[in-house]
């Protein structure tokens, strides 16, 4: 009754919260959709970002006053806000995003992700999510290609075109690179080689690298770790878990593998692809090694 309790309190200050900030981002971002005044867009794309940033501060605040101190976080390494960041992390639940905005917010840029071209369209969030500055990916299917030639390399093209305004203030990026959520019956159809991980996929970093080559030089390697088990959202609003480890490795991307297109460079999404399985057997012993702790 009392897990309920604190659930219900949990959700209705993130709703209301929500209500209040969304409804004044929306107003700055029809004034920024109404002045195309590059200069004044990024002013406002500035005061977006604080916004968004304090709506994680309360979120996260009232999570840490209604259920205590739930997540632990190992040392951080060195941050800035002045870097831009490419974070890639394992993938068990839907609250690995709260969870990541709590540890990252006002450490480093605010976190964007990488969105579907067709979402721009979605009711007031697409427009939020244009306002602010998440970038959005048009792909083309290997059949669209075949069909219309001309179109191969314009899907980076777009992408590169939709991350220029990163270059006028830093910015952190994510990417789940398992492309869905980790469960055991997923690893055993995947036939994944990792004990606590499903196989990495190459392209969302690609893509990356590709369209922010010049910008982002450093990725930062994020493990999440729950007991005891990953929580469904309702039971991280109820506190019905008993904490969420998380350790952050920042680690210097090597120079060749950037400004490469991955959709057409086959050696480079060899090359992507290897550097990335490593990371991930590295990401897959730290989870072995902290599931093996008997104190935990």
């Amino acid at each position: 009754m009392v897990k309920n309790l604190k659930g219900l309190l949990s959700a209705i200050i993130l709703i209301v919260n929500t209500i209040v900030m969304v409804t004044i981002l929306l107003v700055f971002a029809v004034i920024k959709l109404v002045i195309p005044i590059e200069s004044f867009r990024v002013f406002i794309s500035k005061i977006l970002v604080v916004l968004a940033e304090f709506w994680i501060a309360v979120n996260a605040n009232a999570f840490r006053w209604v259920h205590g101190d739930k997540i632990k976080v190992e040392p951080l390494p060195e941050l800035s806000r002045d870097e831009w960041y490419l974070v890639v992390a394992n993938h068990q639940s839907v609250t690995d995003i709260p969870i990541l905005q709590a540890v990252f917010n006002k450490r480093i840029p605010f976190l964007k992700f990488f969105l579907k071209q067709e979402l721009i369209w979605v009711p007031l969030l697409g427009l939020a999510w244009w306002a602010l500055d998440f970038p959005f990916m048009k792909r083309y299917s290997r059949e669209t290609l075949e069909k219309k030639p001309h179109l191969k390399g314009k899907d980076i093209e777009a992408t590169r075109k939709s991350c220029e305004q990163f270059k006028y203030f830093p910015t952190s990026i994510i990417n789940f690179v398992e492309g869905t959520r980790f469960t055991p019956k997923k690893q055993q159809r995947q036939d994944s080689p990792y004990q606590h991980l499903l196989k990495p996929k190459a392209g969302g970093v690609g893509f990356v690298f590709g369209a922010m080559g010049e910008q982002v030089k450093t990725l930062l390697l994020v493990t999440v770790a729950y007991q005891p088990k990953p929580p469904s959202m309702w039971q991280y609003l109820s506190g019905d878990f008993k904490k969420a480890h998380v350790v952050v490795e920042k680690i210097a991307i090597p120079d060749a593998l950037l400004h490469k297109n991955y959709m057409t460079d086959v050696k480079f999404k060899q090359e992507l692809f290897n550097w990335l399985q490593q990371l991930w057997y590295k990401q897959d012993s730290k989870l072995t090694e902290y599931y093996g702790k008997s104190d935990i």
